[in-house]
């Protein structure tokens, strides 16, 4: 990891450009629903930080990889249904177009879920 990129504009310059392409179009999907978010790397793949980890993405050689945590999965079970996925992680295939509307639905879910935990805390 020691070359690891350290901003997402670098980890999105290390691919071809029809990945680029996808991974800018998560990046801009991501910012649009959650414009409060700050972009981070963390765990080498790109992350938005909004009263801790909202949402990361990142590339694969069969798909784009996007991680909205397990409740977002069970949330959004019946929308994800047609991708593979795992506790916290979907996996969009390479060939297909993203399903922007339902990425865009995910990140405002887990804005909420952040900002209600963080007032909770507050709150305490």
């Amino acid at each position: 990891m020691q070359n690891a990129p350290t901003t997402i504009d670098a980890y999105i310059a290390e691919y071809p450009k029809d990945i680029q392409e996808k991974l800018e179009q998560m990046r801009t999907t991501i910012q649009q629903a959650a414009p409060e978010a700050i972009e981070a790397m963390k765990y080498a793949i790109p992350t938005f930080v909004l009263h801790g980890n909202l949402v990361h993405f990142a590339a694969f050689t069969h798909h784009i990889g996007f991680y909205a945590t397990p409740t977002a999965n069970e949330a959004f079970a019946k929308d994800l249904a047609p991708y593979k996925m795992g506790k916290g992680s979907i996996q969009f295939p390479i060939d297909e177009p993203l399903p922007l509307e339902l990425v865009k639905k995910i990140v405002l879910y887990r804005v909420r879920q952040n900002t209600e935990k963080a007032a909770l805390k507050q709150k305490k």
